[in-house]
């Protein structure tokens, strides 16, 4: 379980995140909404580690992690899909898969089931990432951050400029993440989201940022009674 508690950061002198926390539960799908430029993504990339925190806990499964490196933080469980995917366009997608291994020793095979959830990956497995979709390059950011078999997947806008036949996959294998995961562990997963359909159809619960501030939270079923819709629309 990730832990989050009364985290600050700034930048630039600017107080970015302001006393946030959360929790993110293994076997749900925790989602985080808020318009942009709200500090969504800075708040992820502190749990990742690439922006440090000034003050604050995050902890996964009772482990620190406040201090760790994104590399530690990787070993310790967290995988990380980053908005725009920032796959290695000149790379094979199975080299990109074995660039998620990084933190396990040599020789760890792919996981197999990366292709049952993303079977257009296995049939592309030889094809440069940059030749891929959009959407075939989203799945292979996902599959790589879940090589490593982590127990926390954090994924920034997944969605985004993705066709709706791929968004439905998506939703799909982030459900079965959370619900069985891999090797019948569940995993957390913390969902940033603009697609608000999307988002509310996958919440188990949710959090809604504003000015660096968490203003609301709750279990996912209450969202359309509390018309959250309204409080992130642009």
């Amino acid at each position: 379980m990730l832990e989050v508690k009364n985290i600050h950061q700034y930048y630039s002198g600017s107080h970015i995140l302001r006393d946030v926390s959360l929790s993110a539960a293994h076997g749900q799908v925790t989602v985080l909404l808020g318009r942009n430029g709200v500090g969504k993504t800075t708040l992820l990339k502190s749990l990742m580690g690439l922006v440090p925190i000034k003050s604050g806990s995050v902890q996964l499964d009772g482990r620190d992690l406040s201090n760790a490196k994104p590399y530690e933080r990787a070993s310790a469980g967290i995988g990380y899909v980053p908005q725009g995917r920032e796959i290695f366009a000149r790379l094979t997608v199975e080299d990109n898969l074995r660039m998620g291994l990084a933190t396990q020793p040599g020789g760890t095979p792919i996981p197999p089931e990366l292709f049952e959830l993303f079977p257009v990956l296995k049939q592309m497995l030889h094809r440069r990432g940059g030749d891929l979709s959009g959407g075939q390059q989203q799945q292979l950011a996902i599959a790589r951050a879940l090589a490593a078999r982590p127990r926390l997947l954090i994924l920034d806008e997944p969605t985004e400029g993705i066709q709706p036949s791929i968004i439905k996959d998506i939703g799909r294998v982030i459900r079965r993440l959370a619900d069985v995961g891999m090797q019948g562990q569940r995993m957390a997963v913390l969902l940033c989201e603009q697609y608000y359909d999307f988002a509310e159809e996958l919440a188990d619960q949710y959090l809604v940022m504003e000015r660096g501030e968490v203003i609301a939270h709750g279990p996912g079923s209450e969202m359309k009674a509390k018309n959250i819709q309204q409080l992130v629309a642009i």
